[in-house]
């Protein structure tokens, strides 16, 4: 067995792993980087962020050109799908970014293994490759391994009609009728697609809501949107039993007590996701986990084994890209012995649903569950001049602002592109800024992010599109602070 030996290696080459690998190497370590799939980039490349959003993509010119004729009196033919070429434009996409993703690993001088791995123990790493096991000895290691699909044992069955995400992206066909178990994001993303390219889709959520631990006024545009889109929306409704047999499924479901029997092609299981911890020989480590089977970090991304970090989804909270790759930049600033920690760092979510929802910091319904005094201004997307061009007057802008600071604590959007736009927010409450200070940062218009100033305006009582029912001065002028 051939052995080698490194400053870092990182195991797992998603958006938290290969940040980590080329931050490190940026800083001078010797770095491999590990990875059981042969392309680069984990599940948001592969079986994740970056599939579903060029099938949201591709269905939303779809739904445009449907509605086109109506509003717009611009026709287009009915859209015929040739599934082929879709999977094939969407594997060109993550083909693509795979690519780049070597070729960064190369110009920065990261070797890449690709294989499976598994600890010895805290400082010794071995690798199963194409050309047999090898061995890593490190200074240091940082697991980025990822999540997946959960599938209760009632819905894990063998039959390839029950489906996880992994499987939906692939897109070998679309059913006639198509049951989503899961109101959270990922069910309604590829619900949307599904919806569009054809299928009847019912989706059945255990809890009272959709998208919970969103506010819900910002849900309820999607929820708009859900109800005309698929064929039936069913809350408190979970799944009894499924039945095989036969050229469908029979799917028992249960809403408040009652039973029924209904029939699919296939059902969609969306419900949540368990870290890529067991086989990695982590009992073979000090490397604690807790109940769930996620790894136990500090806000330094510290492991109990000293020589073991760990980021991305195998620690847990919001299992979003984004969060990966920022743990990836604490991991190694630790790791260099610098002062680095991710407490207090702002992470934003989005959905992309139609329309899509945004939102960071502070929410509403966090700040009364908290008993945090704050007063919230929305600004309505009727009133804003580039939504109604764009056929789209069906968002909202909020900010969850401190009373008496007037610091921005939370910024939530619904509409069209809000992905693009709570960058906005998420740099505003990072930095410390003031409603006044929003209110009088001029935006270009027309543009959907004149909405945030529009919103900051409303707080005091001036805004121009919409009218407050009260006017307030600002802090900063009570207190002779200039203008912010």
């Amino acid at each position: 067995m051939e052995s080698i030996t490194t400053d870092l290696v990182v195991i797992g080459a998603g958006p938290g792993g290969y940040a980590a690998a080329f931050y490190a190497a940026d800083k001078g370590k010797r770095v491999i980087l590990v990875e059981q799939d042969t392309r680069l980039g984990g599940v948001c490349l592969n079986r994740g962020c970056i599939p579903s959003k060029a099938l949201l993509h591709a269905t939303a010119l779809m739904r445009e050109a449907n509605a086109s004729g109506d509003i717009r009196g611009i026709t287009f033919g009915a859209p015929q799908v040739n599934l082929a070429t879709l999977r094939a434009w969407k594997e060109s996409i993550l083909e693509r970014l795979g690519q780049g993703i070597s070729g960064l690993s190369r110009q920065r001088g990261v070797a890449v293994w690709h294989g499976r791995a598994q600890f010895e123990d805290s400082t010794t790493l071995r690798v199963q490759t194409d050309d047999g096991l090898q061995q890593i000895r490190y200074q240091t290691a940082i697991v980025a391994v990822g999540s997946q699909p959960t599938l209760p044992e009632a819905f894990g069955l063998g039959d390839p009609r029950i489906m996880t995400s992994t499987e939906a992206l692939e897109l070998d066909e679309i059913p006639r009728d198509l049951l989503v178990v899961g109101g959270g994001y990922i069910g309604l993303e590829l619900g949307t697609v599904y919806a569009t390219l054809g299928s009847r889709v019912v989706l059945v959520e255990a809890m009272e809501s959709i998208l919970m631990g969103v506010d819900q006024d910002l849900a309820r545009p999607v929820v708009r949107y859900l109800e005309r889109a698929f064929k039936a929306l069913h809350l408190g409704t979970t799944v009894v039993a499924i039945d095989t047999r036969g050229t469908q499924l029979r799917v028992t479901v249960q809403t408040h007590g009652e039973q029924r029997d209904e029939r699919y092609d296939r059902v969609l299981v969306c419900i949540g996701r368990v870290p890529n911890c067991d086989d990695l020989g982590l009992e073979r480590t000090k490397v604690t986990r807790d109940a769930k089977g996620f790894i136990s970090v500090n806000e330094r991304q510290q492991t109990a084994d000293p020589s073991i970090y760990a980021i991305g989804d195998v620690v847990g909270g919001p299992m979003l890209a984004h969060k990966a790759a920022r743990e990836a930049r604490v991991a190694v600033e630790v790791i260099a012995g610098e002062a680095s920690s991710r407490a207090d760092v702002i992470i934003p979510a989005v959905v992309f649903t139609d329309p899509e929802i945004a939102w960071c910091g502070l929410t509403e319904a966090e700040a009364r569950a908290q008993g945090v005094p704050v007063e919230v201004a929305k600004f309505p997307w009727s009133a804003s001049g580039r939504a109604v061009s764009l056929d789209r007057p069906d968002g909202l802008t909020k900010l969850i602002i401190d009373p008496e600071t007037e610091r921005i604590l939370g910024v939530g959007i619904v509409g069209v592109n809000a992905g693009e736009l709570i960058g906005e927010g998420v740099l505003a409450i990072e930095l410390g800024a003031t409603a006044d200070a929003m209110a009088k940062t001029v935006h270009p218009h027309p543009t959907l992010s004149e909405t945030l100033q529009e919103a900051a305006e409303l707080f005091y009582g001036y805004a121009t599109h919409a009218v407050a029912r009260t006017r307030r001065d600002s802090v900063l002028g009570r207190r002779g602070g200039g203008d912010g």
